[in-house]
């Protein structure tokens, strides 16, 4: 587990494409949603996907989380690919190794505190024992400037601490891949600004992030590449 993260210059581009998203489509009853999504993501980027309320972004990265099961087409996110229709038990837990995912509303569980939220997955899911997941929790939420609040319950922190509590969270097993969907919606600017800061030292060679957002200054601000979801479709 690392401890601290680098820093990516945004003008630089490594090709090393970590996650490839290859003509999927998905469908809800009679609604298409994704429809032929192209995407090629290289290790150390942060992609910003912006588009309209329904155009996709977010079914795109709940499939690329193994959330949302695709018609068609494949995902492959660092040597795990999944092709359309159902997948098996292990494949997907296989791919959920490789990805965390920051949700809009943060989805802390309640009655647990910051830090158990933090540490469940390793030691319910992986196996590490708990006192192990535990100070690796807290040295994550140090780096994250909220482990003062590491007893604290989800309803006695701020919008702000909530959400680096849930970016704790998504890094607790080391994902290669980080996904975030609308991470400005309940904050204000300084705090979209201090959020713009933090991602940027989330990411280096061994971490991406990819953020849907309808934030364009955010997104510019934070992000190496801005793409636009519209139609189910990715462009840039």
């Amino acid at each position: 587990m690392e401890s601290t993260y680098g820093v990516i210059d945004k003008a630089v581009a490594v090709h090393d494409p970590v996650v490839t998203i290859r003509d999927v489509y998905l469908q809800r009853g009679p609604r298409p949603i994704l429809t032929g999504a192209t995407l090629s993501v290289n290790r150390g980027e942060i992609i910003a996907l912006m588009g309209a309320s329904g155009s996709g972004k977010t079914t795109l990265l709940r499939a690329i989380a193994g959330l949302e099961t695709f018609d068609k087409g494949a995902i492959a996110v660092d040597g795990v690919t999944m092709g359309g229709g159902p997948s098996t038990a292990a494949s997907i837990r296989d791919l959920r190794r490789k990805v965390g995912m920051v949700f809009q509303f943060h989805c802390l569980f309640e009655h647990m505190s910051a830090v158990q939220n933090v540490w469940l997955a390793p030691v319910h899911v992986h196996r590490v024992a708990q006192p192990v997941a535990e100070h690796r929790a807290i040295e994550l939420m140090r780096t994250l400037g909220v482990d003062h609040r590491a007893r604290a319950l989800p309803r006695e922190l701020s919008g702000g601490e909530a959400q680096r509590v849930a970016i704790a969270r998504a890094l607790a097993t080391d994902p290669p891949v980080l996904l975030m969907d609308e991470p400005t919606a309940s904050l204000d600017p300084a705090r979209r600004s201090e959020l713009s800061a933090l991602l940027r030292t989330l990411v280096s060679r061994q971490r991406t992030l990819l953020i849907a957002t309808h934030d364009e200054e955010f997104a510019h601000s934070a992000a190496t590449r801005v793409l636009h979801v519209s139609g189910g479709r990715v462009s840039s």
